[in-house]
């Protein structure tokens, strides 16, 4: 019997300007230091700004027949393509130490995604962050882009390991 408390999910408070869960997640991600209002400002700059580009160019926001309406939308879209399905996690077996490819909880794809969606907008220069978190969503969202690049290395290293998958447990 696991001595090991259980731990409890918090429920995600809405974000009171668009009520959304994502939003509000994404706005934790991106504070430092507690600066909710500079985080708010990046975030909802973003949003604006992707609103602003559907506005200008509503061809590049469809995708299968599926003609994106809101800017919440194209960002939800986007978030789901920068998603990792597997990672590959260190097991230690018998003395020696195999990367094993196991596949990510949705909490932790959507973590790793927004994680890298922050450290890569930060590291656009030339433009403010919520032009460079917009210019992320898009890239991402036309399967292009810094995190899409992420996502597909950790699912290379995943493939390449596969020799190792029966190591997870």
């Amino acid at each position: 019997m696991s001595r090991r408390a259980k731990k409890i999910e918090k429920r995600v408070v809405l974000d009171p300007k668009y009520n959304s869960e994502l939003v509000a997640h994404m706005l934790r991600v991106i504070m430092k230091d507690g600066k909710k209002t500079v985080a708010e400002k990046i975030v909802y700059g973003a949003i604006e700004k992707v609103a602003e580009k559907m506005k200008e160019d509503a061809s590049k926001f469809v995708k299968d027949d599926k003609t994106f309406e809101s800017p919440l939308e194209v960002v939800a879209a986007a978030i789901d393509n920068m998603k990792p399905q597997v990672e590959v996690k260190t097991r230690r077996v018998g003395g020696t130490t195999y990367p094993v490819p196991v596949p990510i909880a949705a909490n932790r794809q959507l973590s790793l995604a927004l994680r890298w969606t922050t450290q890569y907008a930060g590291s656009r220069h030339g433009m403010g962050m919520p032009a460079a978190v917009a210019a992320e969503i898009i890239d991402a969202f036309q399967g292009q882009g810094n995190v899409i690049k992420k996502r597909d290395d950790v699912h290379k290293m995943a493939q390449a390991n596969k020799a190792f998958a029966h190591y997870a447990w």
